[in-house]
């Protein structure tokens, strides 16, 4: 989508993938970046005055369960990185078509196709016919592959065709109908529970894979100490491995399950406070490459029931922004690696021209204004259900205006 006039952003804070925020301006036309910097409007440009806020790259959204266009709009987020588990799942070709076309005009959708069919972990499902339908990475879902011999199919035929395969970390033969981490939050409650190793047992059998193959491999989630180890290790060997996180994980610990808090059931579920401590490591050092908002709004019916019994799940887009902001003002990040986590490194993941600040690039552009304080409020959401773990929070960090492809969007 491209404007009918080539649109400049005047009088506005850039950022850069690099250093303190530019004071500048920015010009987009035919849908591209063709400027920035010391740049001035052109005759029958569109011009915007920025007033100071930063200008920043659009947010990309690496594994959303639902496309949820008012939330996006609101977080900043103009490329949504699509999970297969979809009803029916994304595991033919015509459901990619469909999907990649399903946010138009004003959202970029990326289909991530089913591993397997149904998503049942056993058969290949046509991986090639999907990426040539618009699939830009192969997801295995909400769950682990438990078969080494498939997920080693999977991981070599996805080698050959250059498609990152992204995985839940979690063994499945150790989880079993867990919904809390083993520990005292756990026990004291008396939930069904599973040892955080179920994570390090299931990225280490998944980066020995990926290691035999050759393999592209991307760890939707990682949310443990042992997780991270792991990953920071293979990263060293020089294997192609990376790895996300959700805010949720870097800001609450299992002690937000208690009284039966169903909005904090995830999946994989909270962890230890030490945990929650190595993720916000991780992510200062490079170990963790990107934070996605893991996007799955769930409505009463689903959320309205005992703890054991209710979905996992989060309605984390319009929060994706401001909770990664925090990382900023606790000096755990700086600001480039902020977006470098929410843009450029989950666009380069899918292989598409946007996440950055940078001449040709897609014009997917964000103005923000990264104190400005609100509150969260399950109520008043703009997603389809306003299942978040931050409800009444304080947080900082809006969105107030969105382009995609240079057009205003929102």
């Amino acid at each position: 989508m491209s404007t009918a006039a080539p649109l400049t952003i005047t009088n506005g804070r850039l950022v850069l993938p690099a250093g303190a925020p530019q004071t500048g301006a920015i010009r987009c036309a035919a849908g591209q970046i063709v400027a920035l910097g010391e740049v001035s409007a052109q005759p029958g440009d569109t011009v915007i005055d920025a007033k100071g806020l930063l200008i920043a790259p659009g947010l990309v959204d690496l594994g959303v369960f639902a496309i949820d266009k008012a939330a996006f709009h609101f977080g900043g987020i103009t490329r949504a990185a699509l999970m297969p588990d979809q009803n029916p799942p994304l595991d033919h070709p015509a459901r990619v078509r469909f999907a990649a076309l399903s946010g138009k005009p004003d959202l970029w959708v990326h289909p991530l196709a089913a591993a397997t069919r149904g998503l049942e972990g056993s058969e290949l499902a046509e991986l090639a016919l999907m990426r040539d339908a618009g699939a830009k990475a192969v997801a295995t879902g909400r769950r682990w592959i438990g078969d080494s011999g498939t997920m080693h199919r999977l991981l070599s035929y996805c080698a050959m065709l250059g498609l990152t395969v992204i995985t839940h970390a979690e063994d499945a033969g150790l989880t079993g109908a867990a919904v809390a981490t083993a520990g005292e939050m756990a026990t004291r409650y008396g939930l069904p529970s599973a040892p955080a190793e179920a994570e390090a047992l299931a990225v280490a059998r998944d980066i020995a894979l990926a290691e035999l193959t050759g393999a592209r491999l991307h760890f939707r989630q990682i949310t443990t100490r042992a997780a991270c180890d792991l990953v920071r290790a293979a990263k060293a060997r020089g294997l192609t491995v990376t790895a996300g996180v959700t805010p949720a994980h870097f800001m609450l610990s299992d002690t937000a399950i208690g009284d039966f808090r169903t909005f904090t059931k995830l999946s994989p579920p909270l962890r230890s406070e030490a945990d929650r401590q190595a993720l916000r490591a991780a992510l200062a050092d490079g170990t963790i490459d990107v934070v996605s908002s893991g996007h799955d709004p769930r409505g009463p019916e689903d959320k309205r029931l005992p703890f054991a019994d209710a979905e996992p799940g989060m309605a984390g887009a319009e929060t994706l922004l401001a909770l990664t902001l925090g990382l900023v003002r606790d000096g755990v990040i700086d600001l480039p690696h902020a977006f470098a986590l929410l843009a450029a490194n989950p666009a380069q993941l899918l292989g598409v021209p946007a996440g950055l600040l940078e001449v040709g690039r897609e014009a997917d552009i964000a103005l923000i204004d990264p104190v400005k304080p609100w509150i969260v409020d399950s109520d008043k959401m703009a997603a389809s259900a306003g299942n978040t773990p931050f409800d009444k929070q304080g947080v900082e960090g809006r969105v107030l205006a969105l382009f995609k492809g240079g057009s205003a969007v929102g």
